[in-house]
């Protein structure tokens, strides 16, 4: 049997009805992608504080580099979420330099050059230090962090709203 023009064009319109389910599951799936990378990637860098560190308020203007961040609170300090040495224990010390905090530092110097320059010569560190801590145990971890070669030593402030 020889089917008419019209006829064909009916049952391909038809065969090709059925085939027009669209999956939106899938579309809002790539749209949840597409919104969280274009978030992620706009430039802003935050640096995670700990709830035991009150930062210091500051009109500084210049955004955080990506470092190796030191966190002192009132009783610990702490090397990218590791704890490495007490604060009581620190402030005993009579010499200035805090082992643990030398032996952390080291080791992840050692890992990988963070903060480094195009000569790879200098090293990067940001202390969060909480506001209240004196002044000797601040000069300490700085004073550990250059005997680590962590020759650009930067402090994490909250920025003045």
């Amino acid at each position: 049997m020889k089917l008419t023009p019209l006829q064909k064009r009916a049952e391909r319109k038809a065969r090709n009805q059925s085939g027009l389910d669209m999956n939106l599951v899938a579309l809002i799936d790539i749209f949840t992608i597409l919104i969280f990378f274009l978030m992620s990637s706009t430039g802003i860098e935050v640096l995670t504080n700990a709830r035991a560190v009150k930062l210091p308020i500051s009109t500084a203007e210049k955004a955080p580099r990506q470092t190796i961040v030191v966190a002192v609170s009132d009783t610990d300090i702490v090397v990218d979420g590791r704890k490495v040495a007490s604060v009581a224990e620190a402030i005993a010390l009579q010499d200035d330099l805090i082992p643990g905090l030398k032996a952390e530092l080291d080791l992840l110097a050692s890992r990988q050059v963070v903060g480094a320059d195009k000569d790879g010569s200098s090293k990067a560190v940001t202390i969060m230090g909480d506001k209240a801590l004196p002044y000797s145990l601040l000069r300490k971890v700085m004073y550990t962090s250059a005997r680590a070669n962590f020759t650009e030593i930067a402090f994490a402030v909250q920025r003045k709203t």
